[in-house]
Order: C-alpha cells, then structure tokens, then sequence
C-alpha cells in the first residue's frame, strides 16, 4: 500500500466576517475549497459553499419512531400477554400509563441512533485519528484549505495571492498523511 501525502494549503482569519468575504471571493473567482474551518457555527456560510441541508433529522425521526414502536409493543405485550395483572384497577391495556416509558424510549433512541450516523458519516470514533491543519481553529482562527496536489508553483502562488488579497492573517502549507 503506498503512503501518499495531501499537501494543503491554508489561510487563517481573525473574524468571521472577514471569513465570509473571503469565501465569496474564491466561488467568484472559481477557486476549488477543499474545506472550510471555523471554532463555532457561522450562519449564512453553508449557501455561500453551496451545501444541501443535513438529512440528520430525518434519520432522527425513524430512531424515534422505532423506539416508539418497540416501547410501545413491549409494554402492550409484557402486560396483555406474558404478564397480565390488573393492579390499581387499571385495566390490562392502560395506554395513559405506558406514556412516560414511550417517550423516553423514543428520545433515547432518537439520540443514541442521530449520534452514531453522525460519528459514522463523518469518520469519527474511537481509535480515528483525524489530523488538525492548526490548533488554533478550534479555539479562536477561521481558515480557509485548498488542496494543492498536483498544483505547479504559479497554481499555488495565485492561491497565496488570494490569500494575500482577501486580509488572512497567516498562509501555512501542511502535509496530511
């Protein structure tokens, strides 16, 4: 198996404004993002980078369902077949009592199934270690990642320019492995 390098090329922001300007400027100028990186949510960005909205909530609403369903079944079961006692007279089938178990069920499996398609879907988990181009866009940096495999010297001068032209506050090139 060969071990290739993805050489990366990156500018770093102070602000997210000056973020948000800068990625209009490259899809007005065509340039390709590899990705875009910020400590926190930056609302408006997604549309400027062309992303669809996630179908994470969708996946959110079968967990849930399905926890309804296997709540909801295994109580009408357990207390009309396998075990049926009438106590405080409430009749075998008491469907105000199997609420509270219902809904908790449904969130648990709403939450546990949304959280493993998340960490599935975006290569995450345990033992996955993924590199971090700088420390500091987690904290308080914005950064802006090109890729520049195959790229000749003048491709990545012109990126260094736009760098240059739209305020970041540093240019870095990393190796990923």
């Amino acid at each position: 198996m060969s071990n290739t390098n993805n050489e990366v090329l990156f500018g770093l922001y102070n602000d997210e404004v000056e973020l948000m300007s800068a990625v209009k400027e490259a899809k007005d100028q065509h340039l390709d993002i590899m990705d875009v990186y910020t400590p926190f949510p930056v609302h408006g960005l997604d549309p400027i980078l062309g992303l669809s909205e996630s179908r994470l909530h969708i996946a959110g609403f079968i967990y849930g369902m399905i926890g309804t369903t296997i709540a909801f079944g295994f109580m009408t079961w357990v207390f009309t077949r396998d075990w049926p006692i009438i106590f405080g007279g409430k009749p075998y089938f008491s469907v105000p009592s199997f609420i509270p178990i219902t809904f908790e069920l449904t969130v648990l499996f709403a939450c546990i199934g949304m959280v493993v398609t998340f960490y599935t879907i975006c290569g995450m988990g345990p033992g996955v270690n993924n590199e971090v181009l700088d420390e500091r866009i987690t904290d308080d940096k914005f950064c802006i990642a090109f890729a520049t495999d195959g790229m000749g010297d003048d491709e990545i001068e012109k990126l260094k320019g736009f760098f240059q032209s739209t305020g970041a506050d540093e240019v870095n090139s990393k190796s990923l492995n």
